[in-house]
């Protein structure tokens, strides 16, 4: 009886461990954090694709966020009420694993190691025409980018490119 009630708790921490995976895997794809700020929306997503904070170390959100008034060419600076709110809770939500922790060339997501490995078959020229226009436009081909979800399974090919460009989506 004692055997029965073991395996019994055996087979249940197993059902609740590979539900708890289960739920974890089908949610990994979604990499934007469930409280992710209206001004993120507002502020940052007005510009460009709302990266998710998990893309960069704490380090590159801090210099990002410090210089606001010089961000890639551009000022985009906000209230410090704002500028403290975004900074808190990308600094909370950065990366913090090992291939994402690393900083990259000028806090670029595009220039990160993990990015150029995942990206590593997307020829130069489709990342200079008209319908993706840079490395950074990431809502080109990962169709569920502003909603924190870049699941492979999700990718488009972008209007206008050439078939040859297609390698990297066949692969």
């Amino acid at each position: 009886m004692q055997h029965t009630r073991h395996f019994s708790s055996l087979l249940l921490a197993f059902g609740l461990g590979f539900a708890t995976l289960s739920v974890a895997h089908a949610d990994s794809a979604r990499l934007l954090p469930r409280d992710m700020p209206a001004a993120y929306t507002a502020e940052c997503a007005a510009c460009h694709t709302a990266y998710p904070p998990g893309m960069l170390p704490a380090r590159s959100w801090q210099r990002i966020m410090t210089g606001l008034d010089q961000h890639y060419g551009t000022d985009a600076a906000l209230d410090a009420a704002t500028v403290q709110q975004l900074g808190t809770w990308l600094q909370a939500n950065a990366a913090t694993y090992k291939r994402v922790a690393e900083v990259p060339p000028q806090d670029r997501i595009t220039r990160s190691v993990w990015f150029e490995r995942k990206h590593r078959d997307i020829e130069p020229p489709v990342w200079k025409h008209a319908s993706v226009k840079s490395a950074a436009n990431c809502a080109a081909c990962h169709t569920g980018a502003d909603q924190g979800n870049y699941d492979d399974d999700d990718l488009k090919f972008p209007a206008g490119l050439d078939a040859r460009y297609r390698r990297a989506w066949n692969d």
